[in-house]
């Protein structure tokens, strides 16, 4: 894929989020932009954003590759570190270490559902799109079994209510978290062999094979990557909403794959590019505020995201161009 293309790519996304502002001041007024309103959405585009590179990861291995376990393994993450921290840190003597070791669970949990993805659409050659909605199913009967299907609150815990809402120069904490990960994810893929590899993997898997990549260890590899940033996902959810709950963004999974296919990324794989992914999860908060300042129906948000969704993969298959062509007359045949 060209570089021409990638940078129209990118500055296709860069229009989307200047006509959304200009759209949105005009409908809404400056509050829109106001710090409030920019840290609210700061703080919910680290969620979604996440979920976005992990699916990212899997799209661009190939084999149609969806994980659409993400924000189920995301919920399970929280869950299972509210039963366990407990046991070794109490919130209300020692927070911090109560914090540290709540995000230490969340991780543990991503880094053994990513495996498990990871080993059933590797090494038991699963399409992974039928895997990870088995896994998808899987994480959240777990979660239903350990909750009773209701939300549990972790109360006010003071260090993970600073990492959800305060700010560091107008920053907050999780966003800057978030794009520190994408800065490093970006370098990873860029310049790491790893990325080479995912990229040739997803742009031809026999060819990939052939050329002496272990295929199935990188479908392992990238399948936990995508399981360890949904549990990061899944400690920033648990400090915002100060509870877990096993059925939280119902609709994250849509919305998740919809950003990687507005930025470009294609299921086929072999293309995945995180700047686009960032900027695709920026206009989609961007239209989801908007929306809520117009007190807009959620049913009819996620009717406009399911529409974009199919609008976007309809347009990856078709070059517009085939239809602005001029066909020769018969005249001239």
């Amino acid at each position: 894929m060209s570089s021409k293309f990638l940078d129209g790519q990118l500055g296709f996304l860069l229009l989307v989020n200047a006509l959304v502002v200009i759209a949105s001041l005009f409908l809404v007024g400056p509050r829109f932009v106001g710090l409030y309103n920019l840290q609210s959405m700061a703080i919910q585009l680290s969620e979604l954003g996440l979920l976005a590179f992990g699916v990212m990861l899997a799209m661009s291995a190939g084999r149609g590759g969806i994980d659409l376990s993400g924000v189920a393994l995301a919920n399970l993450s929280g869950v299972i570190a509210f039963m366990l921290t407990p046991t070794f840190a109490t919130a209300t003597e020692s927070p911090l270490l109560y914090c540290w070791v709540f995000a230490g669970f969340c991780l543990l949990t991503g880094l053994a559902g990513g495996l498990l993805n990871g080993a059933l659409v590797g090494y038991a050659g699963l399409t992974p799109i039928i895997a990870t909605l088995g896994t998808q199913m899987l994480f959240t009967g777990i979660a239903v079994g350990l909750t009773g299907g209701s939300a549990l609150r972790l109360g006010f815990i003071e260090p993970l209510d600073d990492f959800a809402n305060t700010s560091v120069l107008g920053i907050p904490i999780s966003f800057g978290l978030f794009l520190a990960i994408a800065g490093v994810l970006a370098l990873f893929l860029k310049y790491s062999s790893y990325g080479v590899r995912l990229y040739l993997l997803g742009s031809n898997d026999n060819a990939a094979k052939f050329s002496g990549i272990k295929v199935k260890r990188m479908y392992l590899i990238t399948y936990t990557l995508a399981g360890l940033l949904a549990s990061v996902a899944g400690v920033i959810i648990a400090a915002r909403t100060s509870s877990v709950k096993w059925d939280y963004g119902s609709s994250y999974v849509m919305v998740a794959i919809l950003i990687a296919v507005m930025a470009g990324v294609k299921p086929e794989g072999g293309f995945g590019r995180v700047i686009c992914v960032l900027m695709s999860a920026i206009a989609l908060q961007l239209m989801s505020s908007l929306f809520n300042f117009m007190a807009i129906s959620n049913f009819f948000r996620d009717c406009a995201w399911g529409l974009l969704l199919l609008i976007f993969l309809f347009a990856s298959k078709v070059n517009i161009t085939d239809f602005l062509r001029l066909r020769p007359s018969p005249a001239t045949k």
